[in-house]
């Protein structure tokens, strides 16, 4: 018999965020979070994107053991601004037992259907940031610290229980050596001329910092048309910066600025921690923080997080400026691999940003929908 108990105090919030170490312990490929900012992540109160939610977290159990997950979501700045009557859910592992998705996936559609909603979609988080869909190809490559990794037994299940693959995401991969870097420069030359443009690249996370607000500005504009989109409210742009600021290089960081010092473009690249978060096993102390800290500087592996551009600005050569800058920090890193972290299949104005690369299409990873 298979129970379903919703979290409601820090041990079991624990041992939901816990699972997934246990089912994936033998994976090569399975990249654990830092326990600590999971937690966080799932705690009212910490972070300010569940204030404008609300979030039930189910655990499964067979025979008093832990055998799934899920995290239900209504986002309702997605229900009663956007009108999208979506029921999300997310955080979704499972044994290879239909009968326990099932279950996990049921109390997600009631929880849809008590507040008159249309649809249930997942695996999603809370907004764009956070991470999405489940994967469906591309198995064999090693996860990341910004996506969610799952056995191919999950499509499965989500098919026979009736769910359709609704939005796709595309990851891919390649080497640093191939880049274009003769066309960024000339282009790049031309563009700053033309729109008299300049770039900003940094040194030290103090420099970056003054312009984190006008970045997630620029964020909200840029990705506003697409599918998936919910903006990043104040609260939520704080939380991040904090979560996020000792993660990333500040010569990693981007920023595209018009003659009259308005930010028109950024690009944000995280150094790989793939390798280190599994060294740590999700623990911070004693040593996690070294380590990550050792991959922080000295990764070969570049993860190209976001890149955001002006919608005035499109189709105008803006990236090649940040790619010549890139192209200078990443040489002086030594990067040998960069991975493009999960972008919506039918973001057509990214497709192009990446066409020059000789990119591998290394991984697809989908949401899957349900009427109700």
């Amino acid at each position: 018999m298979i129970e379903i108990k919703e979290v409601n105090n820090k041990k079991d919030l624990k041992a939901f965020v816990t699972f997934p170490f246990s089912l994936y312990k033998d994976s090569k490929y399975w990249v654990p979070p830092i326990i600590s900012d999971e937690m966080a992540t799932l705690s009212a109160g910490k972070n300010p994107a569940i204030e404008n939610a609300d979030v039930h977290l189910f655990l499964a159990y067979k025979e008093n053991r832990i055998v799934g997950r899920v995290a239900a979501i209504i986002n309702w700045i997605e229900v009663k601004e956007q009108q999208i009557p979506k029921m999300r859910f997310g955080w979704f592992d499972t044994i290879d037992d239909l009968e326990v998705s099932k279950i996990l996936l049921d109390r997600v559609a009631e929880i849809g259907k008590a507040n008159n909603l249309e649809y249930i979609e997942g695996p999603v988080g809370f907004s764009n940031l956070d991470k999405n869909g489940a994967l469906t190809e591309g198995f064999d490559h090693i996860g990341t610290m910004a996506t969610w990794y799952n056995h191919p037994y999950y499509i499965e299940h989500f098919k026979k229980l009736g769910l359709k693959e609704e939005k796709q995401y595309l990851e891919s991969k390649f080497y640093f050596d191939n880049a274009p870097v003769e066309r960024f420069k000339r282009v790049n030359e031309l563009i700053v001329k033309r729109y008299k443009l300049r770039a900003g690249s940094y040194t030290k996370s103090k420099e970056i910092i003054p312009h984190l607000d006008d970045m997630f500005a620029l964020f909200n504009r840029s990705y506003s048309k697409l599918s998936t989109f919910v903006p990043i409210s104040g609260k939520q742009q704080e939380y991040l910066k904090k979560k996020f600021i000792n993660f990333i290089n500040p010569e990693y960081i981007k920023f595209v600025f018009d003659e009259h010092d308005n930010m028109i473009a950024f690009a944000i690249v995280l150094p790989s921690f793939s390798k280190a978060l599994q060294e740590v096993k999700g623990k911070l102390f004693p040593f996690g923080f070294l380590k990550l800290l050792k991959a922080k500087k000295h990764s070969k592996t570049a993860l190209f997080y976001l890149i955001g551009v002006d919608p005035q600005y499109h189709n105008k050569g803006v990236t090649a400026i940040i790619f010549e800058e890139f192209h200078k920090s990443l040489s002086k890193s030594g990067i040998q691999t960069c991975i493009r972290l999960p972008e919506l299949a039918d973001n057509l104005a990214s497709q192009q940003i990446w066409k020059d690369f000789n990119a591998e299409v290394i991984k697809r990873r989908a949401t899957f929908k349900k009427m109700l």
